[in-house]
C-alpha cells in the first residue's frame, strides 16, 4: 500500500477508509465493522468518521471495528463548526474520545468553516493537542482562501490535512487548491471518490477503461483519484466485496489512454471553480 507523508513525518496508507451513513441502523452494524475489519486487514487502516455521522452512531462502528487492534489503525473523526470554540472543542473531542473508546484521536478535523474566529479553533486544537487527546489536527472543506487564512493565523501552519470533495466527476479543486496544496505539502484526504448515487458508476467510458483493466467503474474512479502524489482517497464501503474492490483499486495502473479518454468524458477545470461540498 502507498503511503502519503502528514505534516509531522507519520505516514499514513494512500487509501483509507470512510464512514458516511455508517451507525444510522442497528441492523446494518454487524456488517459494518466486519466491512471496517477487513478493510484493516487488507491494509486500508486509516479509518476517517465524524461526530454528526449517524449522530454519534458511526463513532461507535469504528470503536467496535478497532477493538483490540488500536495500534494498527489511524483514526480520523472531524467536529461539527458549531463545536469548534474554546469551550466547545474540547467537550466534543470528549464525546468522540468516549463513542470511539480510545484515549486520543489521530487526526482530528474541523469538519467545515465555522463562525468561530478561525485562531479559536486552532488554539483549541493546540491545546488539546498539548494534552494528549489528539495527536495532530487538519480542517476539512477549506478552499485557498480559507487555507491562506489558516496559515497566517499562530501555529495555523501545524494543519496536518484537508478533506475535500474530489472524484473524477469533480475536479474542482484541479483549478487551484491541489497544487497549492502541493506546494505547501498540506495533503488532500478525497472524500466520496466514486461520487454518490450512481452516476460514476454507470459512466460508458469509466466502463470502458474498467473492461481494459478487469476492474469495476469504482475501482478505475478510485485508482485516478490515487494517481495523485499527496492524496488519501477514503471510499466508504459497508460490506465485505465492496472492501475488496476498493482495496485492489491501489495495484491498477491507469494508462496515458485511460487518462486521455477521462480527461475527455471529465474535462478538468480551465478557470478558479468554487469548492464544492456534499
Amino acid at each position: 500500500m502507498e503511503t502519503v507523508a502528514l505534516s509531522d513525518g507519520e505516514h499514513v496508507p494512500a487509501l483509507g477508509q470512510g464512514t458516511w451513513g455508517m451507525g444510522e441502523s442497528k441492523s446494518a452494524h454487524a456488517e459494518e465493522v466486519a466491512a471496517l475489519r477487513l478493510g484493516i486487514d487488507l491494509g486500508m487502516t486509516l479509518i476517517d468518521t465524524a461526530e454528526i455521522y449517524g449522530d454519534g452512531g458511526s463513532e461507535m462502528v469504528v470503536a467496535d471495528a478497532i477493538e483490540g487492534q488500536r495500534d494498527r489503525v489511524f483514526v480520523v473523526t472531524k467536529v461539527s463548526p458549531g463545536n469548534a470554540s474554546r469551550t466547545g472543542l474540547p467537550k466534543a473531542c470528549e464525546r468522540s474520545l468516549k463513542r470511539l473508546r480510545i484515549d486520543a484521536i489521530d487526526l482530528y478535523l474541523l469538519h467545515w468553516p465555522s463562525n468561530t474566529p478561525l485562531a479559536e479553533t486552532v488554539e483549541a486544537f493546540e491545546q488539546l493537542r498539548s494534552s494528549g487527546k489528539i495527536r495532530r489536527w487538519g480542517v476539512s472543506n477549506f478552499d485557498v482562501k480559507d487555507m491562506k487564512e489558516l496559515l497566517a493565523i499562530r501555529n495555523g501552519s501545524a494543519c496536518s490535512a484537508n478533506q475535500v470533495l474530489y472524484h473524477v466527476g469533480e475536479r474542482a479543486i484541479e483549478s487551484d487548491l491541489l497544487s497549492w496544496s502541493q506546494r505547501n505539502k498540506i495533503p488532500i484526504m478525497a472524500y466520496s471518490p466514486v461520487g454518490r448515487g450512481r452516476r460514476l458508476l454507470n459512466n460508458a467510458t469509466l466502463k470502458k477503461i474498467g473492461e481494459r483493466h478487469d476492474s469495476t467503474p469504482a475501482q478505475i474512479a478510485i485508482a485516478w483519484v490515487l494517481r495523485q502524489s499527496g492524496i488519501i482517497a477514503i471510499p466508504k464501503a459497508s460490506n465485505k466485496t465492496h472492501v475488496r474492490d476498493n482495496a485492489q483499486s491501489a495495484d491498477i495502473q491507469l494508462t496515458d489512454q485511460d487518462f486521455a479518454d477521462i480527461d475527455r468524458e471529465f474535462p478538468p477545470p480551465q478557470t478558479k471553480q468554487p469548492l464544492p461540498m456534499l
